[in-house]
């Protein structure tokens, strides 16, 4: 079961599902409401926008169940960046299907830019009181896809980030910009479940969790945290890595593979 991150459409994912089904795995790979080709809750379908994290466990919940009959287990689930926070929800919340989990990057804390999380978190929660849930932070729409190789923070592979740049520019409604306020609000609230739920302590199946060492768009130690918080959970830093491991070189690629080929022989010899 495969979760891609925020602004990350299906299409973007078709190498890793490739590699997945190379070992012998069928593959359920989704777009998250909002985003890729899913439906957009807002006339301007650039903005990154959500309601709180319940409809988006509620439409894991219904995807599972639809698929349940043409997906063999053993059950492994993998998600990246807010697909691995919202797939650590999930089972937190007392999804028991799956027999573990690999996370690349997941968002179990926010890198709000050397600006105060408190403050922070409180402007985003006034801005939704005040109606202004819908536009976007600081106003600014950002851009559906930085096309800048050279000053990007995901990757250090220019084939798999003009890869995914070609995708968008070739169907332009795959695109997503800058997150709204209610965006921001969700996350800070998944993020802080995830920090002090007792759900999480209770987290029975393996969780694997793979941080990228020169990330930049999420908190490395909040998420070395939260994954302390599970019995099971194991924490793996990739030296060197941008934020989407699993587009990077194939060389800072390996370490999830190893993780995942390790993982796999566990729980589904």
């Amino acid at each position: 079961m495969l979760s891609p991150g925020r602004t990350e459409a299906i299409e973007k994912y078709f190498e890793v599902v490739t590699d997945l089904q190379a070992r012998g795995f069928v593959v359920l790979v989704h777009d998250w409401r909002g985003q890729g080709l899913s439906h957009r809750m807002l006339p301007d379908r650039l903005k990154g926008h959500a309601e709180g994290m319940h409809p988006f466990l509620e439409d894991y919940q219904a995807l599972l169940s639809h698929f349940e009959s043409r997906l063999p287990k053993p059950w492994i689930a993998m998600g990246h960046s807010m697909g691995g926070c919202l797939t650590a929800l999930a089972i937190g919340h007392g999804e028991r299907r799956f027999s573990a989990a690999i996370l690349s990057a997941p968002m179990f804390g926010l890198n709000t830019g050397g600006r105060p999380k408190a403050v922070t978190r409180l402007l985003a929660q006034a801005m939704v009181l005040l109606g202004k849930g819908g536009d976007y932070v600081l106003g600014d729409p950002g851009k559906p896809f930085v096309s800048d190789f050279a000053n990007n923070a995901l990757t250090h592979d220019q084939g798999r980030f003009d890869r995914a740049f070609a995708q968008i520019t070739a169907c332009p409604d795959l695109a997503l910009g800058s997150p709204t306020w209610s965006w921001l609000k969700f996350a800070f609230q998944a993020c802080d479940w995830l920090a002090k739920d007792s759900a999480v302590t209770k987290i029975s199946i393996p969780v694997i969790v793979l941080g990228a060492g020169a990330e930049a768009l999420v908190d490395s130690a909040e998420q070395a945290a939260v994954t302390a918080r599970m019995p099971k959970g194991r924490h793996q830093m990739v030296d060197g890595a941008f934020h989407e491991i699993l587009m990077e070189t194939d060389a800072l690629r390996a370490p999830f593979w190893q993780a995942f080929d390790a993982l796999a022989a566990e729980v589904a010899p």
